[in-house]
């Protein structure tokens, strides 16, 4: 087997057949019955969504990279946060960094633990809005690619480094 079928038969396996475990997913799930929002930090495809979608499958899950969500979102975040009074998922929340301050508001008068689950690139963390709004009331985590750890305990194995080095983590 060359080792472009091999990689194409990792591939099947991981996004076909079944979700790799992801060694935060405990720590996300407690962390969310302590503080009222858990952000989840990390690059581009790491697969912050597909966590977050997938431990917290219970909340709404609300996209900022829909244009029209984020237009009402910053617009009329009272409005639009009251359209989720269970709290929701909020992929990609550093696009709407003006939702920050209100966030605290609601969790403040209204303090439910995991009630909001933000995902996010690292460079929101840079916004001095979360730092001051969020201080105290969110629990942050960050993901990166697979581990090779993780790749091994779900069964992927690959035995030829050029395998990692094309596929990635």
């Amino acid at each position: 087997m060359n080792i472009r079928s091999s990689i194409d038969n990792i591939h099947k396996k991981m996004y076909n057949i079944f979700m790799i475990k992801r060694k935060i997913s405990d720590k996300a799930i407690y962390l969310s019955t302590k503080f009222p929002v858990v952000g989840i930090l990390g690059p581009r495809q790491s697969g912050k969504t597909t966590l977050v979608k997938n431990i917290f499958s219970n909340k709404k899950y609300v996209s900022f990279e829909d244009i029209d969500i984020r237009n009402y979102a910053d617009e009329d975040p009272r409005s639009f946060l009251a359209e989720y009074p269970d709290g929701a998922i909020y992929d990609e929340v550093q696009r709407v960094p003006e939702l920050f301050s209100y966030i605290q508001t609601n969790v403040d008068n209204d303090v439910v633990n995991g009630k909001f689950i933000l995902t996010g690139s690292n460079n929101f963390l840079l916004n001095e809005s979360i730092t001051q709004s969020l201080a105290g009331r969110i629990a942050i985590l960050n993901l990166l690619p697979f581990s090779i750890s993780e790749l091994k305990n779900s069964g992927v194995n690959m035995d030829v480094y050029e395998t990692y080095l094309y596929n990635g983590f």
